[in-house]
């Protein structure tokens, strides 16, 4: 292993002796006998760490600290002064020293210091090579990952970004489908204009016409003025309709037609309106199953379907889980002002075990809880709290090979049972429940509706 290199700054020979009998043997040593030696020994060799002394004549130790910090060293200074007044010492901390000591020193004290500091410096630099590698996997817009199917993921949204095709993400619940939504926006040509989110599910039926489309002053009782539409308000950039699985049966017909004519005409209206918008749909139904029960217009669904975009599962790109992990870690120790460094390798099995019915926002809610549980610098298993008390995957061998069910129904089933047990054990309270499943209230009243929960 490469040692680190220390460079040692001192007018005095004695003292440069006494720095390579104590430090030669651990640390790469250079020395310097004043600070304009000391400035060009820093242009020719990179360095770890400065022992630098104060008064030197010509150019004293605040003068030289002055000059590097224009350059900004990529190195920490230790001050050794021999002065008792500590006023200069003071001062070049203010300039960025990382400590002080005063001569004569103890030398397992000055070992100790330079420990440190070079700890300090690892764990910054190790700090800038983890935001580097987050800095590429949000290149999508905060879209984390770095697993094959992810890339391939990226890839196919750099292709569909450019142009105006409706675009149809589907995926399971958490696991991304809006920030897919923006990321294809920001990519493309509409970037500069609005990008405006429609929940499908989160809508009261005799309410999704108004709020699409808009409407006139008097249009109906409470009507006291004009209000704009959804599809308005997205005139020239993107409209995302979140859950369009979810959208009534006479709506349907009725967007239908708006994406045929781009035209829109509010809730007591006179005439059309045209507008210029992309569309972008997501769902987590079986639209195959949707269209031959006859609660989705197939017309509708090829309308929306031009360019299919299939988000997988946490559970199918467990590679990602560990880049996910310090994500989060850093997104929760800055806003819960907590200094969790990582996961103990027992919990990270456990998170890697996991079924991760919830995706990627399960995973978000279940780290944030350990964090603030957590009084350690790395989190175990006791502070990771699954959902519904589950700890690990389900036993995929336990059904013979002749009885196992179709793929579909068998995921229809195992929410459907999660979702009643949550809803029985909060007093089938949806907020609670939705809170318990670490999914949006929306998208339990999603599931709800159609998994047929009664």
């Amino acid at each position: 292993m490469k040692k680190p290199v220390i460079l040692a700054v001192d007018d005095e020979a004695d003292m440069l002796e006494t720095y390579k009998s104590v430090l030669s043997k651990s640390y790469s040593l250079l020395t310097a006998s004043s600070g304009e030696e000391a400035l060009q020994k820093l242009k020719e060799t990179p360095v770890s760490l400065v022992l630098l002394d104060l008064k030197m004549p010509k150019m004293d130790g605040l003068t030289f600290l002055s000059e590097i910090s224009k350059e900004e060293p990529d190195f920490d200074v230790i001050i050794v002064t021999a002065s008792k007044d500590l006023s200069s010492a003071v001062e070049a901390m203010k300039l960025g020293a990382y400590d002080y000591i005063t001569k004569p020193f103890d030398v397992k004290e000055l070992q100790l210091i330079i420990e440190k500091a070079l700890e300090k410096r690892a764990i910054q630099k190790e700090n800038v090579a983890l935001k580097e590698n987050l800095k590429e996997a949000f290149s999508f817009c905060e879209i984390i990952g770095q697993s094959p199917e992810m890339k391939k993921l990226f890839q196919t949204i750099e292709k569909v970004a450019p142009g105006d095709s409706t675009v149809l993400i589907s995926g399971e619940s958490g696991t991304g489908k809006e920030l897919v939504a923006r990321a294809i926006h920001k990519m493309g040509k509409r970037k500069d204009k609005p990008f405006v989110v429609v929940n499908c599910a989160a809508i009261p039926e005799n309410l999704m016409e108004s709020e699409l489309f808009g409407y006139e002053r008097g249009a109906f009782t409470g009507a006291l003025e004009r209000r704009i539409g959804k599809f308005e308000l997205a005139d020239g950039g993107t409209l995302f309709l979140d859950e369009i699985g979810c959208m009534p049966a006479a709506m349907q017909s009725k967007l239908l037609r708006v994406l045929e004519d781009n035209v829109v005409e509010r809730l007591g209206g006179q005439k059309g309106i045209e507008v210029d918008v992309r569309i972008i749909s997501a769902t987590n139904i079986n639209f195959k199953e949707s269209i031959e029960k006859g609660s989705f217009r197939e017309d509708l669904f090829y309308r929306l379907n031009v360019f299919p975009i299939n988000i997988p599962p946490l559970r199918e790109r467990k590679s990602d889980i560990p880049l996910l992990l310090q994500t989060f870690i850093q997104k929760f120790n800055r806003e819960l002002n907590k200094k969790v460094k990582g996961t103990t390798p027992a919990a990270q099995k456990s998170l890697l075990d996991y079924h991760w019915p919830g995706n990627v926002r399960e995973l978000q809610n279940v780290i944030e809880r350990a964090i603030v549980l957590s009084d350690n610098a790395m989190i175990d298993t006791e502070e990771l709290l699954f959902p519904l008390g589950a700890t690990k995957a389900p036993n995929e061998s336990t059904k013979p090979a002749d009885s196992i069910e179709n793929l579909n129904d068998a995921v229809n089933n195992l929410e459907k049972g999660l979702i009643l047990k949550a809803l029985q054990d909060n007093n089938n309270n949806r907020s609670e429940a939705a809170i318990a499943l670490g999914i949006p209230r929306s998208t339990l009243t999603s599931k709800i509706k159609v998994l047929g929960i009664s």
